[in-house]
């Protein structure tokens, strides 16, 4: 089967090209990204009889012609971080809007999203609220689908891993709020898996489920964990969340988007869900907290 992968430059877009590669029966992947340089990028990470394509979300030529004699697509396009050029409105809501215009006309016969843990279309959160139109998009399709909502990820490539290595590197560290809210991190080739997984017609069709990983820890713990795996402890103080607030809007009023508060919002969200559900329903299984740090700082693994 033909699965498109939009978005294929990202984290999550190359950890599918590398375990797709690797996987037996999942099938020829097209890795469509905007832009020549991002093809050039991740030619590396494709198997035999895989190929790129170069689209544009509001071009729907382009997407037709990655879409033809796709069995399946999986959705990663969207932002955290606005930009000048690139609103929440934008990324996340109108990429989702052609890409299920587009799978409609090619007969795409399943749609995977990936969308935040926190998604609801009636919040005052931009990012959350813009995510959740994405999800309702795709639910009112008529399209079978699944909808994979994730947690921070951790892993290769991933912003997590970068920030934790940031943190953990140090004596001391200053975290929003002592750290104190609690995450509940997946590793990003589980994510990889699980989109795969999802592919498949009969596999979770017309469900939205969070697919969080198996622990869930207050955010200086998890540093805490890092440390020490690097081979010292680290101390951790506190940035006011109320006083980082206040500075965000001031700043967005001065200089435009960028951290905002959505995006505080969203990093210090407390995320304690039962990862068991739809680890079950995909059939994958969830890598462990300390794998997943030990993987995310480039550590090898102790026996």
């Amino acid at each position: 089967m033909k699965i498109v992968i939009t978005g294929a430059n990202s984290a999550v877009g190359q950890a599918i090209l590398r375990c797709g590669s690797g996987q037996s029966g999942s099938g020829a992947l097209v890795a469509a990204v905007r832009s020549k340089r991002a093809a050039d990028e991740i030619s590396p990470l494709l198997g035999e009889g895989s190929s790129v394509a170069q689209i544009s979300y509001g071009d729907p030529g382009s997407l037709d012609a990655a879409f033809q004699e796709a069995g399946a697509v999986i959705h990663l396009a969207g932002i955290l971080f606005e930009r000048p050029d690139s609103t929440y409105a934008q990324a996340n809501v109108d990429s989702a809007q052609g890409i299920v215009e587009a799978a409609k006309r090619c007969g795409v016969q399943k749609l995977v999203l990936i969308s935040a843990t926190g998604a609801d279309e009636t919040s005052s959160n931009g990012y959350y609220r813009t995510k959740g139109q994405a999800e309702a998009l795709v639910r009112a399709s008529g399209l079978r689908y699944t909808i994979l909502r994730a947690p921070l990820l951790l892993g290769p490539e991933t912003e997590g891993s970068a920030a934790l290595a940031r943190n953990a590197s140090g004596r001391k560290v200053k975290l929003i709020g002592g750290g104190r809210h609690f995450q509940q991190p997946l590793y990003v080739d589980d994510l990889a898996r699980a989109a795969l997984a999802a592919t498949q017609p009969s596999v979770a069709p017309n469900r939205t489920l969070d697919l969080v990983g198996p622990v869930s820890l207050p955010e200086r713990e998890l540093v805490e964990r890092a440390a020490r795996l690097l081979g010292h402890e680290v101390r951790v103080s506190s940035i006011p969340k109320g006083l980082l607030a206040l500075g965000l809007r001031i700043r967005r009023r001065v200089t435009g988007p960028g951290f905002s508060v959505a995006v505080l919002e969203v990093i210090t969200a407390d995320t304690r869900l039962d990862p068991q559900p739809a680890a079950g329903e995909l059939g994958i299984r969830l890598t462990g907290i300390d794998e997943m740090i030990q993987n995310s700082l480039g550590q090898e693994r102790k026996p």
